[in-house]
């Protein structure tokens, strides 16, 4: 049997669009891949990482500055792992240098 969608998803696909979109891209990643099977604690953490303005998001994702809330933390670090990996394949087919080989 199918589980019925969540009728939150469209609201927060909504609030995952951000002035960055390198946020965009990284919350509503998120939201599609793993909202689903998170818990509601993890559930209710995404939701107050959506609360934060672009500037201090942007600065705990690239741990230039680091939240209070452990939960906020283990969720952020969720987030960046997801990125790395996301990057992960692309990093390893480019050249050293950055500069096409002859």
């Amino acid at each position: 049997m199918q589980t019925p969608p969540d009728p939150d998803m469209g609201r927060l696909l909504w609030r995952c669009r951000r002035g960055m979109k390198e946020l965009d891209l990284l919350l509503s990643g998120y939201l599609a891949d793993r909202w689903g099977s998170a818990g509601p604690a993890e559930k209710a953490t995404f939701e107050r990482i959506l609360e934060l303005p672009d500037p201090v998001l942007a600065a705990y994702l690239m741990e230039r500055d680091v939240p209070p809330d452990p939960p906020l933390q283990a969720l952020l670090a969720i987030l960046r792992g997801r990125a790395a990996a996301r990057l992960a394949p692309a990093a390893t087919t480019a050249p050293a240098s950055g500069l096409p080989q002859p």
